[in-house]
């Protein structure tokens, strides 16, 4: 039977080169010669119990141009020049082998590719350059244990806080029936620390996070009495921030993707919520084809019509995203799409779903390093009928550039976008896309309005109201709910102990159930529910805890 293997060919008269075989190396660096403008990577093979091949197409600066993924499903990338503005000279690919047995695995291979049009080989990366890049990118240890890379002074990072506030260590009492994991949450950003997975209930369960904190912060420690049901299979999430809560009909919302304790990220990232009793399914298994690569700071968007799922963008550690996958809820496959037109990579933006559309709006970009990373204040819509993104014309005063900002659709014709942050700046400001029209014009608001503040969570509750929860000010956490009104353009604050425990990156939605969550609406068949599941207090707690408010109970409390 044929070896597994991943080949590679560079340029349009290179033959394929084998850069990882079964029993070699996991990981693969190759330089590529300045004279190729085109790479196809692929697999041949069974895959046995291999998970994926990551692949990275890196700059001179060592900064990610494109990245991509093989699988089962997904046998065969591609990537060409013209594609990418950022491709030029010293450009590097590097692969890395997930799943299968990596015990015997050997030490990364440095590869040089042989050019065909000219005559010579092209020069692998000299020991020294591959070294100070490796010290400078973040650094595996066998156990998945990660710690975060620094060159120079601290990088803005994409979540860190816009204040840069300090890790606190003033303890912090434990809402009785929440479960936590103990590491800072906004201090440094997650992206920035290369971790394979995330605590899945074993350090939770009582052991200490036992990574060295950076420097000038305390090490905090992860502890929680072990239940019976932590000791074998996890019967619910893990605790973790940057997810996704995602509701698909009455009585089902998916759960996808996150980071909790130590910085790492989940190594549970899908989940199923039967909201008829409240009980989780883990869902990874599930679902067949290429699933998406764990992460935080993406959305996921649900159309009703076609039943599918859009997930797009977000960041893991130094990768940043464009790619759009999408999962059939009928079908429960995965699909990556191929799109045409451009998107840049985004993390915490906000996506609307409108006639079938995706509006992305803000979020943070990627620029080269030694730069901070910058902030969006463009539009995006992607079609999914012809797999194309494109910038629509947009008139009237449009909100500056900002990420973790929430955004509601409301009467299936406006866009209500609110708060976010910009370094070193936090919004409490309103503005209005209406979709008619495709204008943008800031709302005048009455009443006690919000503080500024980003990563809170929002949910449409009626026609006309829409809730904004939590979410985090530079300093601090929030637990604050306010209800906005849009008859009125008024905030009306709602006080519910429900929802007083301070939290950000949190999930949030409003869904009709056949639960007894809810109410039971006049003349239908189910009832309305707000449900808001983990995010983080910045006191180095995470939660996994699931909380259900009455929409009713909810206004009737204004």
């Amino acid at each position: 039977m044929e070896e597994f293997g991943v080949f590679g060919v560079f340029g349009i008269n290179g033959p394929p080169q084998k850069l990882l075989s079964a029993d070699g190396s996991c990981r693969a660096s190759v330089a590529i010669p300045a004279s190729v403008h085109q790479v196809v990577l692929f697999s041949s093979g069974p895959w046995g119990e291999r998970i994926c091949v990551n692949a990275e197409l890196n700059d001179a600066d060592r900064f990610p141009i494109t990245i991509g993924k093989l699988t089962p499903y997904n046998k065969c990338l591609s990537w060409e020049q013209w594609e990418e503005e950022t491709w030029t000279n010293g450009v590097t690919l590097t692969i890395t082998l997930e799943g299968g047995d990596l015990s015997k695995a050997e030490p990364e291979r440095i590869l040089a590719v042989k050019e065909y049009t000219p005559k010579d080989m092209a020069a692998p990366l000299a020991p020294r350059e591959l070294n100070k890049r490796k010290r400078e990118r973040t650094s595996e240890d066998a156990d998945g244990d990660s710690k975060v890379a620094k060159t120079g002074e601290e990088e803005e990072e994409e979540n860190t806080c816009p204040n840069g506030a300090r890790e606190k260590t003033t303890p912090v009492a434990k809402v009785k029936g929440q479960g936590k994991s103990s590491k800072r949450l906004f201090g440094s950003r997650a992206g920035a620390s290369n971790v394979n997975g995330a605590d899945n209930g074993a350090d939770e369960a009582g052991g200490g996070v036992g990574r060295t904190p950076p420097q000038g912060t305390a090490r905090t420690k992860s502890r929680q009495a072990k239940t019976p049901t932590q000791t074998a299979l996890l019967i619910s999430p893990s605790a973790r921030w940057g997810q996704t809560l995602c509701p698909i009909d009455a009585q089902t919302a998916i759960l996808i993707g996150g980071q909790g304790a130590r910085m790492q990220f989940c190594k549970d990232p899908m989940w199923k919520l039967c909201t008829e009793d409240m009980s989780w399914m883990a869902a990874e298994t599930l679902a067949e084809g290429p699933t998406p690569e764990t992460r935080i700071g993406h959305t996921a968007t649900f159309d009703p019509d076609s039943k599918r799922i859009f997930v797009f963008g977000g960041s893991k550690n130094r990768k940043w995203f464009n790619d759009v996958h999408i999962l059939d809820t009928q079908t429960w496959r995965w699909s990556m799409v191929e799109a045409q037109g451009k998107v840049p990579p985004l993390a915490y933006h906000s996506c609307s779903m409108f006639r079938g559309e995706l509006f992305v709006l803000g979020g943070v970009f990627p620029r080269p390093n030694p730069e901070p990373d910058g902030c969006s204040d463009s539009l995006y819509i992607f079609d999914p009928q012809l797999s194309i993104w494109y910038q629509p014309i947009v008139t009237g005063d449009k909100p500056s550039p900002r990420s973790g900002h929430s955004a509601c659709v409301i009467q299936q014709r406006y866009i209500y976008v609110f708060g976010g942050w910009d370094t070193p700046v936090c919004y409490n400001d309103m503005y209005m896309l209406d979709l008619g029209l495709m204008e943008f014009s800031a709302v005048k608001t009455t009443g006690k309005a919000p503080s500024p503040r980003s990563w809170h969570g929002s949910a449409v509750l009626s026609d006309t109201k829409f809730l904004i929860h939590g979410g985090y000010n530079g300093n601090n956490a929030l637990g604050d709910a306010f209800i906005f009104d849009i008859e009125t353009n008024s905030w009306t604050e709602a006080a519910l102990p429900q929802l007083s425990v301070p939290r950000a990156g949190h999930s949030i939605i409003a869904m009709e159930t056949g639960s007894l969550h809810g109410f039971q609406e006049e003349g239908k068949g189910c009832r309305k529910t707000l449900l808001v599941f983990g995010g983080g207090d910045n006191e180095g707690n995470f939660y996994s805890d699931l909380t259900t408010v009455a929409v009713k109970e909810l206004l009737d409390a204004l």
